[in-house]
């Protein structure tokens, strides 16, 4: 018998590279994911949980009270967290992310050791006042499509209104929180025939990075793999709760992958483009290759890094899971360099004024 003989017994490549805690923890997920319902999954992910679990690990680490300042928004159309080295300074970059769960599950607060860590990469980056804005958009079942979408907007144009010029601002997501970004992408690319007011339109940001985008709600392309914690069954099912209604199903703004308009597409670009990373074992993987075919047929800017053995949204699971720092913060890392590579940072007043002197 040879060694191809032999390959479908072995573990997959994840399997192969994980710790026994990481492959453990994942098991335990993919169980709790298809058996176990969103009300009572999203209490794990609530701020009276979280908060003190963010406490913990920083005592575990060493420090006292966050180095990075964040506050609550509390707005009358939607909420989130502002994130920002100093407050007292005006931002030279501004990340505006949207999280993922399903659309049933998750929250700002359990992305915030997520986004501090970014923050502080960030600055050793060059960035001198980073600043990220995280939205708390509604959950299923409290509202469905286009609830979230208008959540969205409203956060931008608010993040818009504090950076001042987009050409600093980078819209970004995770799986759910990714939909939305593109969905928030497609809506700045309407035009007038799609029934969008021109005089009103929003200018686009500079990047969108992508981390495992949930492209297209339900998809045949979906499928349950020996590694990834997601299952396509209940994926479907939260897919169908978030859009409410068939016509939404197939509404581009609700689920992007529907939109084969290169013409539209190209309209929604950031005017730096799109970078996606995901994980080459996941459930969407097919659908996120798909994606990124259609935006290269429309000449977008687009970069993507398909990670071997990778799961969904990784960069985020393992800086939960993964052992050492250096693999807690790859994924993070890999973020980092993308944006600055493609909104670089800018001199501060007094560098600048040096240059000029010195030439």
């Amino acid at each position: 018998m040879t060694g191809k003989d032999l390959s479908p017994l072995q573990p997959s490549l994840f399997v192969q590279q994980a710790s026994v805690f990481e492959d453990l923890v994942v098991r335990c997920v993919r169980y709790a994911f298809a058996n176990i319902p969103p009300r009572i999954g999203r209490v794990f992910f609530c701020k009276e949980v979280v908060r003190p679990f963010l406490r913990f690990r920083m005592l575990r680490h060493g420090s006292f009270k966050p180095p990075i300042s964040w506050w609550e928004h509390n707005g009358s159309s939607f909420k989130g967290i502002w994130i920002i080295k100093d407050p007292a300074e005006k931002p030279d970059f501004v990340l505006y992310y949207a999280h993922g769960g399903g659309f049933s599950m998750g929250s700002a607060d359990f992305y915030l050791e997520f986004l501090l860590s970014l923050v502080s990469l960030l600055t050793s980056a060059g960035y001198h006042n980073p600043a990220v804005f995280a939205l708390e958009y509604t959950l299923v079942p409290n509202a469905s499509f286009p609830t979230q979408l208008r959540e969205t907007i409203g956060a931008y144009e608010h993040v818009l209104s504090v950076a001042e010029d987009p050409s600093i601002v980078c819209v970004s997501g995770d799986s759910a929180g990714a939909t939305l970004i593109l969905s928030l992408l497609l809506h700045l690319g309407c035009t007038e025939a799609d029934g969008q007011d021109r005089s009103s339109q929003l200018r686009k940001p500079a990047l969108a990075l992508l981390v495992s985008p949930w492209v297209t709600l339900v998809s045949t392309r979906h499928k349950n793999t020996d590694s990834d914690y997601l299952d396509v069954q209940q994926l479907h099912r939260y897919g169908k709760q978030f859009a409410g209604s068939n016509v939404f199903l197939r509404d581009p703004r609700a689920s992007p992958g529907c939109c084969k308009d290169v013409a539209w597409w190209r309209r929604a670009s950031p005017s730096n483009g799109i970078f996606i990373t995901y994980g080459k074992e996941e459930v969407f993987a097919a659908e996120i290759e798909e994606l990124i075919g259609v935006l290269q047929q429309a000449n977008v800017l687009v970069g993507s890094k398909g990670e071997a053995g990778g799961i969904h949204a990784w960069p985020v699971a393992s800086l939960f899971l993964s052992s050492t720092r250096g693999k807690r913060l790859h994924g993070l890392k890999t973020m980092t360099r993308e944006i600055r590579k493609r909104v670089p940072p800018r001199p501060c007043h007094q560098e600048e004024e040096k240059r000029v002197m010195s030439d």
